[in-house]
């Protein structure tokens, strides 16, 4: 993989904080995509309405697709087993809900709006984040 470059970082943060910073200022919302997946699924109670929230998570793909189209990005190689990132995934989105938001809402707009909610589950996202690192890659050696 190529070395990310901290312009590439900038730009990243930007786009990331532009995009909450325009929902929050358009609808009043916060850009959490769980609970964005969870409206537009209608799991969630409330909150944007349905057909926003999905325009959100479409372009969400678009988004990094037409930045891959203009920008040159690093090439990403996968090299977990599929069955592995399937419950990877499913641990994720059970803990989102257990923490009632995921890093996208708590950690970049719940942080920014300096609540102390966000920063609790940000902190506790990340350390949870680093210490399964920790044990698989170091202590199993997965």
């Amino acid at each position: 993989m190529e070395t990310i470059t901290p312009l590439m970082a900038i730009g990243g943060g930007l786009l990331i904080g532009t995009a909450a910073a325009l929902l929050l200022l358009l609808t009043g919302r916060i850009a959490g995509i769980s609970g964005m997946v969870a409206t537009a699924t209608n799991m969630g109670a409330g909150g944007t309405p349905g057909s926003a929230a999905t325009a959100f998570l479409v372009g969400l793909p678009i988004g990094a697709a037409l930045i891959a189209l203009l920008v040159r990005t690093p090439e990403v190689i996968v090299t977990s087993s599929v069955p592995l990132l399937i419950v990877a995934g499913l641990l994720v989105g059970f803990g989102t809900r257990l923490g009632n938001g995921c890093t996208s809402g708590h950690g970049v707009c719940g942080m920014a709006r300096l609540s102390p909610r966000s920063l609790a589950a940000t902190a506790t996202f990340m350390a949870s984040a680093a210490a399964t690192v920790f044990i698989l890659r170091h202590a199993i050696g997965g």
